[in-house]
């Protein structure tokens, strides 16, 4: 009878408090701020937005004793340990420096910047500083990506043989929305892309090559993508394909196969869920279900984040510089790979 590992991740709501700040109020950071409030001792001190009556609304909603009409004045605010970098990802290389400068630790959402280039710019501002930086890949913090981690770390799969995930939305033809907004860094890639592309990162590290196909939204930028990739240094036999749409409800699943077995994340793979392991014998075990459900299991990565900076920690060991990096150089090749032009 098999079993599967049992998640090593603590309880978020034993992570040391912390006082947040938060820069952008848009729709990822009223889901943070949900989930921390539930389920951490993290608490939002401070609001920052370009209008103080948006401020003014976000901190009433969330009970922030601050609220700044500038980004400038929030990350100047004495009383803010951490700042929550959640604009679009065109502002993040800008916003998250701002924070360092006025020496904050800082969580930028994913993705981390809109280029490969401006990752490397923003991991050298923040080795400079000393300052705890992190990417907000919340997936990596979630039990069952620690159940997934221990399978791997163990060999339980075997030699891996291939890595499958994909995440499509549906988006209505808007040109103002980021995801169509070239001028916000729009596009499926940065937006939904992330996380396929950051959980074949998670299962095989960097591929060596990789095929792209895809199409452009009415705006230009990328509307779906789809590729595949061989050439992993520490898994030679295995290729991986991902897949992102910003025009469809796909099934949004993962698995990674292996020549001994199998682990598959149902629907919504990048949050809260039950994972499945299947030997080639036919044996099956399942994880216990998510005690944090949905969004909510946003509050992993917070804890995590504030247990990192409580302890002094400028760089995670989770999702550390190099991963990011290497998440973003794979996108910018996959986005340049895809013809010019739109398409209605």
């Amino acid at each position: 009878m098999i079993t599967l590992p049992t998640p090593r991740t603590p309880d978020p709501m034993t992570a040391p408090p912390m006082r947040w700040g938060v820069l952008g109020t848009g729709w990822i950071a009223e889901r943070f701020f949900d989930a921390v409030h539930r389920h951490t001792q993290q608490r939002l001190a401070a609001v920052g937005s370009r209008t103080q009556e948006r401020a003014d609304a976000f901190a009433a909603q969330f009970e922030a004793p601050r609220a700044h009409g500038s980004y400038e004045a929030l990350v100047a605010d004495p009383d803010v340990d951490i700042v929550y970098v959640a604009t679009p990802h065109s502002e993040h290389l800008a916003n998250a420096r701002l924070a360092l400068e006025a020496g904050k630790p800082v969580l930028v959402e994913k993705s981390f910047t809109q280029t490969a280039a401006q990752a490397h710019d923003l991991v050298k501002a923040a080795r400079d500083s000393g300052l705890p930086v992190m990417e907000a890949m919340w997936s990596r913090f979630l039990p069952s990506f620690d159940v997934v981690r221990q399978l791997l770390a163990d060999g339980a799969l075997g030699e891996i043989e291939t890595v499958y995930a994909d995440h499509g939305q549906w988006f209505a033809d808007d040109a103002t929305h980021r995801i169509f907004d070239p001028a916000q860094a729009g596009g499926a890639m940065l937006d939904l892309g992330v996380y396929p592309v950051s959980f074949m990162h998670f299962a095989l590290g960097a591929p060596g090559r990789s095929l792209a196909v895809g199409t452009r939204a009415f705006t230009g930028v990328d509307r779906q993508v789809s590729a595949v990739f061989d050439g992993f240094e520490a898994h030679p036999h295995a290729t991986a394909l991902v897949t992102t749409t910003a025009k469809a409800l796909t099934p949004t699943r993962a698995f990674i196969a292996g020549d001994a077995a199998t682990v598959e994340i149902p629907t919504f793979f990048y949050g809260p869920q039950q994972v499945t392991l299947r030997t080639v014998g036919r044996e099956e075990a399942v994880s216990e279900a998510p005690t944090i459900e949905g969004h909510l299991g946003l509050s992993y990565e917070a804890a995590y984040f504030a247990t990192m900076v409580a302890e002094g920690q400028a760089e995670s060991e989770l999702m550390p510089f190099s991963e990011t990096v290497a998440v973003m150089e794979t996108m910018d090749r996959l986005l340049s790979g895809l013809p010019r032009g739109g398409r209605p």
